[in-house]
Protein backbone atom coordinates (compact mmCIF):
# COMPACT_ATOMS: atom_id res chain seq x y z
CA UNK A 1 0.00 0.00 0.00
CA UNK A 2 1.44 3.33 -1.04
CA UNK A 3 1.37 6.38 1.16
CA UNK A 4 -0.47 9.35 -0.44
CA UNK A 5 1.85 12.15 -1.42
CA UNK A 6 1.70 15.24 0.71
CA UNK A 7 0.83 18.56 -0.98
CA UNK A 8 3.88 20.72 -1.60
CA UNK A 9 4.99 22.91 1.26
CA UNK A 10 7.17 26.01 1.40
CA UNK A 11 10.22 23.74 1.82
CA UNK A 12 9.47 22.18 -1.59
CA UNK A 13 9.87 25.50 -3.37
CA UNK A 14 13.16 26.47 -4.96
CA UNK A 15 15.05 29.36 -3.50
CA UNK A 16 14.81 32.75 -5.29
CA UNK A 17 18.18 32.19 -6.99
CA UNK A 18 16.70 29.28 -8.94
CA UNK A 19 13.66 31.36 -9.89
CA UNK A 20 15.89 34.25 -10.96
CA UNK A 21 18.08 31.91 -13.01
CA UNK A 22 14.97 30.58 -14.71
CA UNK A 23 13.78 34.09 -15.59
CA UNK A 24 17.22 34.89 -17.02
CA UNK A 25 16.56 32.30 -19.76
CA UNK A 26 13.89 34.58 -21.30
CA UNK A 27 14.13 34.85 -25.08
CA UNK A 28 12.02 36.75 -27.59
CA UNK A 29 9.49 34.46 -29.27
CA UNK A 30 7.21 36.62 -31.43
CA UNK A 31 5.23 39.82 -31.71
CA UNK A 32 1.57 40.01 -32.67
CA UNK A 33 -0.53 43.08 -33.52
CA UNK A 34 -3.74 41.02 -33.18
CA UNK A 35 -4.84 37.91 -31.31
CA UNK A 36 -5.10 35.84 -34.48
CA UNK A 37 -1.34 36.19 -34.92
CA UNK A 38 -0.55 34.69 -31.50
CA UNK A 39 0.77 31.11 -31.57
CA UNK A 40 -1.19 28.41 -29.78
CA UNK A 41 0.81 27.29 -26.76
CA UNK A 42 0.34 24.55 -24.19
CA UNK A 43 2.66 26.00 -21.53
CA UNK A 44 1.59 28.46 -18.80
CA UNK A 45 1.52 32.10 -19.83
CA UNK A 46 1.91 35.16 -17.59
CA UNK A 47 0.84 38.57 -18.87
CA UNK A 48 2.31 41.93 -17.82
CA UNK A 49 -0.09 44.86 -18.17
CA UNK A 50 -0.20 48.50 -17.11
CA UNK A 51 -0.47 52.12 -18.08
CA UNK A 52 2.17 53.65 -20.30
CA UNK A 53 4.98 54.99 -18.10
CA UNK A 54 4.13 52.60 -15.23
CA UNK A 55 7.50 50.89 -15.65
CA UNK A 56 6.33 47.66 -17.32
CA UNK A 57 9.26 47.18 -19.69
CA UNK A 58 11.74 48.10 -16.98
CA UNK A 59 10.14 45.56 -14.66
CA UNK A 60 10.39 42.75 -17.22
CA UNK A 61 14.00 43.64 -18.03
CA UNK A 62 14.88 43.73 -14.33
CA UNK A 63 13.25 40.38 -13.59
CA UNK A 64 14.97 38.70 -16.54
CA UNK A 65 18.28 40.52 -15.89
CA UNK A 66 18.38 41.63 -19.51
CA UNK A 67 18.68 45.30 -20.40
CA UNK A 68 16.77 45.33 -23.68
CA UNK A 69 14.51 42.26 -23.71
CA UNK A 70 11.30 44.26 -23.39
CA UNK A 71 11.20 47.34 -25.59
CA UNK A 72 10.61 50.63 -23.79
CA UNK A 73 9.62 53.22 -26.40
CA UNK A 74 10.93 56.75 -25.96
CA UNK A 75 7.39 57.85 -26.79
CA UNK A 76 4.96 56.18 -24.34
CA UNK A 77 2.07 54.44 -26.03
CA UNK A 78 3.93 53.71 -29.28
CA UNK A 79 4.35 49.98 -28.60
CA UNK A 80 1.14 48.55 -30.04
CA UNK A 81 1.84 44.83 -30.29
CA UNK A 82 1.70 41.85 -27.94
CA UNK A 83 5.22 40.54 -27.36
CA UNK A 84 5.92 36.99 -26.17
CA UNK A 85 9.08 35.67 -24.48
CA UNK A 86 9.86 32.02 -23.78
CA UNK A 87 11.26 30.72 -20.49
CA UNK A 88 12.99 27.42 -19.82
CA UNK A 89 16.37 25.79 -19.31
CA UNK A 90 18.18 23.38 -21.63
CA UNK A 91 16.20 24.79 -24.53
CA UNK A 92 12.90 23.41 -23.24
CA UNK A 93 10.15 26.04 -22.99
CA UNK A 94 8.10 25.60 -19.80
CA UNK A 95 6.41 29.03 -19.63
CA UNK A 96 5.88 32.26 -21.57
CA UNK A 97 5.92 35.91 -20.50
CA UNK A 98 3.59 38.22 -22.41
CA UNK A 99 4.16 41.97 -22.61
CA UNK A 100 0.85 43.65 -23.45
CA UNK A 101 0.68 47.19 -24.91
CA UNK A 102 0.70 50.03 -22.40
CA UNK A 103 -2.57 51.91 -22.16
CA UNK A 104 -3.86 55.32 -21.19
CA UNK A 105 -1.32 57.62 -22.83
CA UNK A 106 -3.11 60.87 -23.72
CA UNK A 107 -1.31 61.57 -27.01
CA UNK A 108 -2.39 58.29 -28.60
CA UNK A 109 -5.32 58.65 -31.06
CA UNK A 110 -8.68 57.52 -29.69
CA UNK A 111 -9.08 54.88 -32.41
CA UNK A 112 -5.77 53.26 -31.41
CA UNK A 113 -6.74 53.31 -27.72
CA UNK A 114 -10.03 51.56 -28.45
CA UNK A 115 -8.30 48.94 -30.59
CA UNK A 116 -5.70 48.21 -27.90
CA UNK A 117 -8.38 47.95 -25.23
CA UNK A 118 -10.36 45.51 -27.33
CA UNK A 119 -7.31 43.39 -28.14
CA UNK A 120 -6.19 43.27 -24.50
CA UNK A 121 -9.71 42.60 -23.22
CA UNK A 122 -10.15 39.70 -25.63
CA UNK A 123 -6.71 38.33 -24.76
CA UNK A 124 -7.29 38.46 -21.00
CA UNK A 125 -10.72 36.85 -21.30
CA UNK A 126 -10.02 34.15 -23.88
CA UNK A 127 -6.35 33.12 -23.79
CA UNK A 128 -6.67 29.49 -22.63
CA UNK A 129 -3.17 28.99 -21.24
CA UNK A 130 -3.08 32.32 -19.37
CA UNK A 131 -2.25 31.41 -15.75
CA UNK A 132 -1.41 34.76 -14.23
CA UNK A 133 -1.55 38.54 -14.69
CA UNK A 134 0.88 41.11 -13.29
CA UNK A 135 -0.48 44.67 -13.24
CA UNK A 136 2.03 47.53 -13.01
CA UNK A 137 0.81 50.59 -11.14
CA UNK A 138 2.66 53.79 -10.24
CA UNK A 139 1.67 54.27 -6.56
CA UNK A 140 2.12 58.04 -6.84
CA UNK A 141 -0.79 58.12 -9.30
CA UNK A 142 -2.79 55.30 -7.74
CA UNK A 143 -5.25 53.03 -9.49
CA UNK A 144 -6.77 54.79 -12.49
CA UNK A 145 -10.11 54.29 -14.19
CA UNK A 146 -8.45 52.16 -16.88
CA UNK A 147 -6.81 49.99 -14.20
CA UNK A 148 -10.24 49.49 -12.62
CA UNK A 149 -11.67 48.46 -15.99
CA UNK A 150 -8.89 45.92 -16.40
CA UNK A 151 -9.61 44.53 -12.94
CA UNK A 152 -13.26 44.08 -13.88
CA UNK A 153 -12.22 42.24 -17.04
CA UNK A 154 -10.03 39.69 -15.26
CA UNK A 155 -12.10 39.35 -12.06
CA UNK A 156 -14.10 36.31 -13.29
CA UNK A 157 -10.93 34.44 -14.21
CA UNK A 158 -9.26 35.35 -10.89
CA UNK A 159 -12.32 33.96 -9.10
CA UNK A 160 -11.83 30.76 -11.10
CA UNK A 161 -8.23 30.46 -9.90
CA UNK A 162 -6.10 32.57 -12.21
CA UNK A 163 -3.21 34.22 -10.34
CA UNK A 164 -3.05 38.00 -10.06
CA UNK A 165 -0.43 40.38 -8.71
CA UNK A 166 -0.34 44.18 -8.50
CA UNK A 167 3.16 45.63 -8.54
CA UNK A 168 3.53 49.14 -7.16
CA UNK A 169 6.48 50.20 -9.29
CA UNK A 170 9.02 52.95 -8.66
CA UNK A 171 8.60 52.34 -4.91
CA UNK A 172 12.04 53.86 -4.30
CA UNK A 173 10.33 57.24 -4.74
CA UNK A 174 8.19 56.58 -1.64
CA UNK A 175 9.20 56.80 1.99
CA UNK A 176 8.25 54.00 4.40
CA UNK A 177 4.97 55.61 5.45
CA UNK A 178 3.93 56.36 1.87
CA UNK A 179 4.80 52.82 0.82
CA UNK A 180 2.70 51.29 3.59
CA UNK A 181 -0.25 53.52 2.70
CA UNK A 182 0.04 52.68 -1.01
CA UNK A 183 0.05 48.96 -0.19
CA UNK A 184 -3.02 49.30 2.00
CA UNK A 185 -4.98 51.17 -0.67
CA UNK A 186 -3.96 48.80 -3.46
CA UNK A 187 -4.95 45.73 -1.43
CA UNK A 188 -8.50 47.09 -1.22
CA UNK A 189 -8.63 47.06 -5.03
CA UNK A 190 -6.67 43.88 -5.68
CA UNK A 191 -9.67 41.78 -6.76
CA UNK A 192 -8.41 38.83 -4.75
CA UNK A 193 -4.81 39.16 -5.91
CA UNK A 194 -1.59 39.98 -4.09
CA UNK A 195 0.19 43.36 -3.92
CA UNK A 196 3.93 44.04 -3.76
CA UNK A 197 6.16 47.10 -3.70
CA UNK A 198 8.66 46.96 -6.57
CA UNK A 199 11.70 49.04 -7.44
CA UNK A 200 13.94 48.23 -10.39
CA UNK A 201 16.47 50.80 -9.13
CA UNK A 202 16.72 49.42 -5.58
CA UNK A 203 15.87 45.80 -6.61
CA UNK A 204 13.04 45.85 -4.06
CA UNK A 205 10.64 42.95 -4.49
CA UNK A 206 12.55 41.43 -7.42
CA UNK A 207 13.27 38.03 -5.85
CA UNK A 208 9.78 37.86 -4.34
CA UNK A 209 8.17 38.45 -7.72
CA UNK A 210 10.48 35.92 -9.38
CA UNK A 211 9.39 33.34 -6.81
CA UNK A 212 5.73 34.16 -7.48
CA UNK A 213 6.13 33.62 -11.22
CA UNK A 214 7.99 30.35 -10.69
CA UNK A 215 5.31 29.07 -8.31
CA UNK A 216 2.49 30.09 -10.66
CA UNK A 217 3.98 28.12 -13.53
CA UNK A 218 5.51 25.17 -11.69
CA UNK A 219 3.15 24.42 -8.77
CA UNK A 220 1.49 21.53 -10.63
CA UNK A 221 4.87 20.07 -11.59
CA UNK A 222 6.06 20.29 -7.98
CA UNK A 223 3.02 18.35 -6.80
CA UNK A 224 3.39 15.71 -9.52
CA UNK A 225 7.07 15.26 -8.66
CA UNK A 226 6.22 14.80 -4.99
CA UNK A 227 3.48 12.32 -5.83
CA UNK A 228 5.78 10.27 -8.07
CA UNK A 229 8.59 10.17 -5.52
CA UNK A 230 6.19 8.99 -2.78
CA UNK A 231 5.01 5.93 -4.72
Amino acid sequence: MTTPAKPPTSTDKPDPKIAMGWLHTAKFLTTAPELKHLPRLDVPEIAFVGRSNAGKSTCINTLTQQHRLAYASKTPGRTQSINLFTLGKQGVTDAVLTDLPGYGYAAVPKEAKLRWQQVMGNYLQTRDNLKGVVLMCDPRRGMTELDEILLDVIRPRVEEGMKFLILLTKSDKLNKTEGAKALQIAKLNAAGGDVKLFSALKKQGVEEVAQHLWDWTHAANIYLTNAASAQ
